[in-house]
C-alpha cells in the first residue's frame, strides 16, 4: 500500500524489459535505475516470475520498471513462465526489447505484438562489449530492414551508454501520459464538491479507500472547495451548506439513495463511473450497459474486480451487484467472480464483464481486457455504470 506521499503504482508509467533468457534485461534494468533491483547471472532463466519495481527515475518520473522472463523459455514451467509474461506486457506502456544474438525471429514477433498494440517500443541490441563490429552491424542491419527503426547499441557496463538509453526511452513517453483529469471537465475552479462516502464493513479501518484519495487530489488541483460526509449525515451536511454543491460524488453502493436526495441543481457522478472514464472506455462501458435486457437466466456474467481481498459479508463485486442482477434476471443467473490479474483468455462463454472501477490497475492494462472483449464480440461495463443502469437513473448522472 502506498504512502501518502507516493505516486500510485497504478498512475505510474510502465516500462517493460523484453527479451530472450539471459539476454541482458536484468543488467540493463540494474543500470538505468542504478540500483539492484533483479538478480543477475550467467545462468539462462534467473528470472522466473516478472520483478515489478516502482521507481522514481530522473527525466522519467514515477515509473514501474518490470523484469520478464525470457520468452524463448522451455519446457511446462518455461511455457508458464512465459506466459507470465505476455500477462506483464498487457501493462506496458513502453517496451523494451533486447536483441542478443543473431536470431531474431522473437524478438520481432514481439516488436510486431506491440506495435499492433499500439505500445512505443525501444529496439535494443545488447551486451555490445561481448560482440564483434560485424554482429552489431548484421544484427542491426537486419532490425531496421523488418522494422524501419535503428536499434540502440548499449553495455550496461558503459555509463554513457546506459544515460543515451534513458533519454531513448524518455522521447517515447506518450505525450499525455499523466494528463488525464479523474474529473475531467465536470468541475472547475471554486466549484463546491460533495463526496459521499460511507464508512461500512468494506472500508478499510483508519484510511480512506484510493479512488478517493485519488479523486480528492484531483479536485484540490483544480481549486475546488471540497466537502465529504458519510450517507447517514447526507442530510445534516447538505442544509449545513450555503448553496448547493456544483457536483456529488457518491460510492456507487448507495448510487440511488443520493440520487433521490440530492439537489436540482447538482450533477451527481459515482467514483466507480469517474474511473470508468479514468481507466478504461467509458462510452463502450455506458453502451454495454444495455446488455443487461438480452440476459436471461441461461446467460452467464463474468465480475472482474482489480483487488485480491479477502471477500467481506455485503461486498460490492461477490454480493451486491449478483444479487441486483439476479433480481431483474432471476436467480438462475450464473455469474463468475474473478480477482487480480485473473482474467480469462477465451471470453466468449460471457454475454457481459463487468469490470471494477480498476484503481489497482494502469490504464494500459485496462483497456487491453476492453480489447480482447471487443475482439471476442463480447459486451464490458463497470460496477458504476451498471449499478446506474439497474437503479433506472444511468441516463440522469454526470461523466
Amino acid at each position: 500500500m502506498p504512502t501518502l506521499n507516493e505516486t500510485p503504482r497504478s498512475d505510474r508509467l510502465h516500462i517493460g524489459f523484453f527479451g530472450k533468457r539471459n539476454a541482458g534485461k536484468s543488467t540493463l534494468i540494474n543500470a538505468l535505475a542504478k540500483q539492484q533491483i533483479s538478480i543477475v547471472s550467467n545462468v539462462a532463466g534467473t528470472t522466473t516470475d516478472p520483478v515489478f519495481k516502482s521507481m522514481e527515475i530522473a527525466g522519467i518520473g514515477a515509473c514501474v520498471l518490470i523484469d520478464t522472463a525470457g520468452f524463448d523459455d522451455i519446457g511446462e514451467l518455461g511455457k508458464i513462465r512465459v506466459e507470465k509474461t505476455k500477462k506483464a506486457s498487457e501493462k506496458t506502456d513502453v517496451a523494451v526489447i533486447l536483441f542478443s544474438d543473431s536470431d531474431i525471429k522473437k524478438e520481432l514477433e514481439w516488436f510486431e505484438y506491440f506495435n499492433k498494440r499500439g505500445t512505443p517500443v525501444l529496439l535494443v541490441i545488447s551486451k555490445a562489449d561481448t560482440m564483434s563490429s560485424d554482429e552489431i552491424s548484421q544484427i542491426s542491419s537486419e532490425v531496421q530492414k523488418a522494422t524501419s527503426k535503428e536499434p540502440l547499441v548499449v553495455s550496461a557496463e558503459n555509463e554513457s551508454i546506459t544515460e543515451s538509453f534513458k533519454e531513448n526511452l524518455i522521447r517515447l513517453i506518450p505525450e499525455d501520459f499523466g494528463s488525464r483529469s479523474i474529473t475531467r471537465d465536470l468541475v472547475s475552479d471554486s466549484d463546491l464538491v460533495l463526496l459521499v462516502m460511507p464508512q461500512d464493513i468494506q472500508a478499510p479501518k483508519g484510511r480512506l479507500i484510493l479512488p478517493q484519495v485519488q479523486t480528492i487530489r484531483d479536485l484540490l488541483d483544480k481549486k475546488c472547495i471540497v466537502m465529504s460526509c458519510t450517507t447517514d449525515r447526507l442530510d445534516k451536511t447538505l442544509n449545513a451548506m450555503a448553496y448547493p454543491p456544483k457536483l456529488i460524488i457518491t460510492d456507487s453502493q448507495v448510487f440511488k439513495m443520493v440520487y433521490e436526495k440530492k439537489p436540482k441543481e447538482s450533477m451527481l457522478t459515482s467514483f466507480s463511473t469517474l474511473f470508468a472514464g479514468y481507466k478504461g472506455d467509458l462510452e463502450y462501458y455506458i453502451k454495454s450497459a444495455e446488455a443487461v435486457e438480452m440476459l436471461t437466466e441461461k446467460s452467464k456474467v463474468l465480475i472482474a474486480e482489480a483487488c485480491t481481498h479477502a471477500p467481506l459479508a455485503e461486498d460490492i463485486g461477490r454480493e451486491k451487484i449478483p444479487r441486483m442482477l439476479r433480481k431483474k434476471v432471476g436467480e438462475g443467473l450464473k455469474i463468475d467472480v474473478v480477482g487480480g490479474s485473473d482474467f480469462p483468455d477465451d471470453l466468449t462463454e460471457y454475454d457481459l464483464i463487468i469490470q471494477c472501477g480498476a484503481c489497482m490497475f494502469n490504464r494500459k492494462y485496462v483497456m487491453s481486457r476492453i480489447d480482447m472483449a471487443k475482439a471476442q464480440g463480447v459486451p464490458m461495463s463497470n460496477y458504476g455504470v451498471i449499478i446506474a443502469y439497474l437503479n433506472n437513473i444511468l441516463d440522469k448522472i454526470s461523466y
